[in-house]
């Protein structure tokens, strides 16, 4: 059975969760920052182990990013 994608915030702190993502990347060059996103993404999509919601979430973020080089 397939849960559902949750897209509302679920942090206590949501700022703070996307500070320490920012931080993690400081320092790094463009291709360890890529190869950062990379790995935070297969560990997390590892952590939810739910081909559905993946799918469904990587449809998302695409459209996302299709959205916005669309706006460019």
């Amino acid at each position: 059975m397939t849960a559902t994608l949750s897209t509302s915030s679920n942090f206590a702190d949501p700022d703070a969760a996307y500070r320490l993502i920012v931080e993690a990347h400081r320092g790094l060059s463009d291709e360890q920052s890529a190869a950062l996103d990379a790995a935070l993404v297969l560990i997390l999509a590892n952590h939810i182990g739910d081909l559905g919601l993946l799918r469904e979430a990587t449809a998302l973020a695409k459209r996302g990013v299709v959205s916005e080089g669309q706006r460019e």
